[in-house]
């Protein structure tokens, strides 16, 4: 193992590239100019709470801006190395984690999925906002049905968020990954809440799972296109 590889297993190192991910986070929100859509998005979201917020992997790395001052949060995220990172990050910015696999690993059990699972329910039945990516890698942009299952039992809905700014480069990795820059302009894009009963059968959870999949693909393109016509205006 290189002196490198050893260097970024140590939790030195990912705590300070947490901190480091955490202070460049905050430059893009404050450089660029969020606009809500729609513009009343918050009144029916804050009436709704506790919700269960998705965004599809890649297009997570803002997602604590979502969260109002007020609002409580937690997040899934994985036991990976580089998840770490965003851990850290994340609580920084004011969002508590919820440490866990997704629903299409091999090893489910043994990554601590139903424990995570248990532990978002109960987030929910305690008045937490739980936010998770829709997809689990490496299937992207395919929504799981570990986020149906969660809304079936808990009875919150499901918000699709997008979260889109005008300068931004998109890396050619498996999940398309954005990478927010600064100094341009925002959007947090709201799709529709959609519940999923309690006593869906398996029909119903598909419904629900591609209401996710079609949800997500148009309100992340959505944020992009507000987020685009809104730095053309400026």
């Amino acid at each position: 193992m290189s002196v490198s590889k050893k260097l970024r297993d140590t939790p030195w190192f990912r705590r300070s590239s947490g901190a480091l991910l955490y202070r460049y986070l905050l430059l893009v929100r404050r450089t660029n100019e969020f606009v809500i859509d729609p513009p009343n998005a918050y009144e029916r979201f804050g009436a709704d709470m506790p919700v269960i917020v998705t965004m599809w992997h890649g297009q997570h790395f803002l997602a604590p801006f979502i969260r109002r001052p007020q609002d409580r949060a937690k997040a899934l995220v994985s036991f990976h190395r580089d998840a770490e990172i965003n851990a850290v990050a994340a609580e920084r910015l004011g969002v508590h984690t919820i440490r866990g696999s997704g629903d299409h690993e091999r090893r489910f059990d043994r990554k601590g999925g139903v424990k995570a699972f248990i532990a978002m329910r109960d987030a929910l039945a305690e008045g937490w906002n739980v936010m998770l990516t829709a997809d689990v890698p490496k299937v992207s942009r395919v929504a799981g049905l570990g986020i149906i299952k969660l809304a079936r039992v808990s009875g919150r809905p499901i918000y699709p968020i997008g979260i889109g700014t005008s300068r931004r480069k998109i890396l050619n990795n498996w999940d398309r990954s954005v990478v927010n820059l600064p100094f341009g302009r925002g959007a947090i894009a709201f799709g529709e809440p959609i519940l999923v009963a309690r006593d869906a059968d398996d029909a119903a959870m598909e419904v629900a799972r591609r209401q996710v999949e079609d949800g997500l693909n148009a309100i992340t393109a959505r944020a992009f296109a507000v987020a685009d016509r809104t730095d053309e205006r400026g």
